[in-house]
């Protein structure tokens, strides 16, 4: 009689864990500011006066009289003014955070066998079976 076996059987389990962590965060200011100014300013004034009289008596009696008066004002004022600006201003403030987490399980089970039968136990060539005699 001739017998050959092989069995095997095993539980294998394991567990996988993995946490990764991010934060930060950034902050940003921009100014720019100008400005242009210009003034100008003139004044005239101008007076004047002139005046004649003339008389005149003659020999004969005759009498001329003339009179001439002038005057003049001149009031003048001139400007200019010229103002500019510009400006801008930003900001910016960004924060971020971020969280990978991994958790993985397994777990196996496995049995295995082999086996082999010869012919003394029934099921080859030239072996008794049981209903022989």
């Amino acid at each position: 009689m001739s017998e050959y076996g092989d069995y095997s059987m095993g539980h294998e389990s394991g567990e996988l864990e993995q946490v990764h962590q991010e934060a930060g965060s950034e902050q940003d200011y921009n100014s720019q500011f100008g400005v242009f100014a210009q003034d100008h300013s003139a004044a005239e004034s101008t007076d004047f006066e002139t005046g004649r009289s003339v008389e005149y008596t003659g020999a004969d009696g005759s009498h001329f009289e003339s009179s001439d008066y002038t005057s003049y004002s001149n009031d003048s004022q001139e400007s200019d003014s010229v103002f500019a600006a510009q400006g801008s201003e930003s900001s910016h403030f960004a924060e971020f955070s971020g969280l990978d987490a991994l958790k993985a399980q397994f777990e196996t089970n496995f049995a295995e066998g082999t086996f082999a039968e010869g012919p003394a136990l029934g099921t080859g060539d030239g072996g008794l079976s049981i209903a022989s005699s």
